[in-house]
């Protein structure tokens, strides 16, 4: 199903600030070589990454799901001259071109690459989040949000992404285990008393999640 009406889609992107070059050159190699290029962020998602980055100024970083590289380095835009982003990936083909990108940027030496299952080196990673990207298995959100919470900043910022999975939310009832798990992520969400959140129809959806003021 798709959400976005491609004329539509075109048209934000028009008139959206363009990538940089090293940016431009990532999503033409994913999308040129890489058998599942449609979960690049791209453009107009990867600009409202590095917006977000940019207003909150993270001292630290987490993404879960590195891919190809190129969300990290729109995330790593915003990070503090002392700040360090860490990203996490599970296949190491992917890691290795990831790792191969961030060589090419001004912000390397801040990114630190990990491979392997976030559910094991989240909670080796001893930091309070100012901003986290997660865009990793669907079925382990719920889990990799319960990680997160408590390790948020007063500042700090979830942002999730395929929150709307292709449409497949929308359906009654809702089929499919990757659909089903982002269904219940969204309702464990929303129940959560700790945090409130807004859900952005932006691309395959995005969900922005912050702790309750006190």
């Amino acid at each position: 199903m798709e959400l976005v009406q491609p004329l539509a889609e075109a048209y934000a992107q028009q008139f959206t600030t363009p990538d940089n070059a090293l940016l431009q050159s990532i999503q033409a190699s994913t999308l040129l070589n890489h058998p599942h290029a449609h979960m690049i962020s791209g453009p107009v998602q990867g600009q409202l990454l590095s917006f977000i980055s940019g207003m909150i100024q993270p001292q630290y970083i987490l993404e879960i799901g590195s891919f190809t590289g190129y969300s990290a380095l729109c995330l790593a835009n915003g990070l503090t001259d002392s700040g360090a982003l860490h990203t996490i990936e599970l296949r190491e083909a992917d890691a290795e071109t990831a790792a191969l990108n961030f060589s090419k940027s001004t912000r390397n030496k801040q990114i630190h690459l990990h491979i392997g299952n976030a559910l094991d080196i989240i909670p080796s990673l001893n930091f309070e989040w100012d901003l986290v990207f997660i865009d990793a298995d669907k079925t382990a959100y719920i889990d990799y949000y319960e990680l997160i919470v408590p390790r948020l900043s007063k500042k700090g910022m979830i942002i999730a992404d395929n929150v709307l999975f292709h449409g497949q939310v929308l359906e009654n009832p809702v089929t499919g285990k990757n659909a089903k798990a982002i269904q219940a992520f969204n309702e464990h969400v929303q129940a959560d008393e700790r945090t409130e959140q807004v859900l952005l129809t932006i691309r395959d959806g995005l969900v922005l999640i912050k702790k309750k003021m006190e």
